[in-house]
């Protein structure tokens, strides 16, 4: 078990208000949502081109194009040692996807399990925060080695739920943008939402994470990679 220094938890760290944003490196960058856009980009290619060569059913190409491609995407990820649990969901969706679009005969079915999961994401980020147990900490917590020991540190729990609502506000976005070009059966529109609305969002969201949760932390707070736990005998 990691040395955490003083009981506090305060030795190691710069003040809270000092040092570059930390979740750029906790959360990752934009690779991850880049490999979900991909297949994605590959479908609507797919479909473009076989509807232009005369094909009967042009979800078909498309649909084995996303496959290919977002299994080269997980043998690649694979190859560089990285966590095989998101690419992994990434092909099964997009295998599910494909399979959807191919059920109804409908491309713009493709990215209807995104709209879904985007909006399922969004509730559970809105019910995390109001029960007052941010996804945001649990996913840095679990990144940190350290799943809930943010729960003891009231500064940090109101800094996540903060900065919670930035990622509330992506997944809001995608749902509306996403749904109103589903139901326009505008595929080709979908597929550039898809890469407008993912990696650049993301890293929006790194990015002003740091500094909500900093917000809410007081002076000389070490910050979220060393929560300050009461310990007993100390004041409320």
């Amino acid at each position: 078990m990691p040395d955490d220094g003083r009981p506090d938890g305060r030795a190691g760290d710069a003040p809270a208000g000092h040092g570059p944003n930390p979740f750029t490196e906790i959360l990752g960058g934009k690779g991850q949502a880049l490999d979900a856009t991909v297949p994605s980009v590959a479908f609507v290619v797919g479909w473009l081109v076989a509807g232009a060569l005369g094909a009967a059913q042009p979800v078909l190409p498309g649909g084995l194009l996303a496959v290919v491609v977002a299994g080269g995407v997980a043998l690649w990820r694979q190859r560089r040692g990285e966590r095989p649990r998101a690419v992994a969901v990434g092909l099964l969706l997009a295998v599910g996807a494909a399979l959807l679009a191919l059920y109804t005969g409908r491309a713009q079915d493709f990215f209807l399990p995104r709209i879904v999961a985007n909006a399922g994401s969004l509730a559970a980020w809105l019910v995390s925060i109001a029960i007052r147990w941010p996804l945001l900490g649990l996913v840095v917590g679990a990144l940190t080695g350290r799943p809930t020991l943010w729960r003891r540190d009231p500064d940090l729990v109101r800094g996540y739920c903060r900065a919670s609502w930035v990622w509330v506000g992506q997944y809001a976005v995608r749902v509306v943008v996403f749904t109103g070009l589903w139901a326009a059966d505008q595929v080709v529109a979908l597929g550039i939402a898809q890469i407008v609305l993912t990696w650049p969002l993301v890293v929006v969201c790194i990015a002003a994470s740091w500094p909500l949760v900093r917000s809410a932390l007081p002076p000389g707070h070490p910050g979220p990679l060393r929560p300050v736990v009461p310990q007993p005998g100390e004041g409320s």
